[in-house]
């Protein structure tokens, strides 16, 4: 056990490994969970403001690998000999930056900050950014800690196209609550899904995780998930 979890393992053709999200977030556990990968989940706690960069692209993989990091930091502060005992361990750090029309979106401030966006996105375009940081590490039998065998860090960006909406609409959405949890302020998984038309690139990537990436680099090291 660690952090209250009980470790999961999938097999590659060698080894048992361990895979971790360096995140609390819902949506990442639920395309990890619903997608059939094992995993256990642990909180970065990292402080996203102490990031200070301009450029969406890289303040995305700056923040993910940040994360990743963080949550290392924390598995080797709390090594578990019986949990991660000569196993390969995988840590899998993300952050997502809506931009639209050259405009960071964070989460929305408030009700009126929400519903002033969103008539602003309303029959428009944006992009989803998400940097992915994804730790190939090892532990070892005689040494309480990890050691990283490789980093592979990438920025998927996908493109949405938002529906024209009404007024009312917009002001039924904001009343939901729910864009004031979201960074950008919708949610593509929940009621917000309804006023994207279309998305060009990856669906995944827009709830926060490239799964089809995640997949990919993974079985460059012969990980099948």
């Amino acid at each position: 056990m660690i952090f209250g979890y009980k470790i999961i393992r999938f097999v590659t053709k060698l080894l048992f490994v361990v895979l971790i999200l360096a995140s609390a977030s819902k949506s990442r556990k639920n395309i990890l969970k619903n997608s059939g990968i094992d995993f256990i989940q642990i909180s970065s706690s990292f402080d996203e403001a102490s990031v200070q960069e301009t450029n969406v692209s890289k303040l995305a993989l700056k923040l993910s690998c940040s994360k990743a990091y963080a949550v290392l930091t924390k598995v080797s502060n709390d090594y578990d000999s019986h949990g991660f005992l000569d196993n390969s361990v995988e840590i899998i750090g993300c952050d997502s930056i809506f931009e639209f029309n050259g405009e960071l979106f964070g989460k929305p401030t408030s009700k009126k900050d929400a519903f002033d966006r969103w008539q602003r996105m309303s029959g428009g375009l944006g992009h989803l950014y998400t940097g992915h940081t994804l730790l190939f590490c090892e532990s070892k039998k005689d040494s309480k800690n990890f050691s990283i065998k490789t980093i592979v860090k990438e920025v998927v960006v996908s493109k949405i196209y938002f529906a024209k909406l009404t007024d009312l609409e917009i002001e039924n959405y904001v009343n939901s609550l729910e864009p004031l949890q979201c960074a950008g302020g919708f949610a593509l998984e929940g009621r917000g899904g309804k006023f994207i038309e279309k998305i060009d690139g990856c669906f995944s990537n827009v709830m926060g995780l490239s799964l089809p990436w995640l997949r990919k680099e993974l079985l460059k090291k012969d990980i099948y998930a």
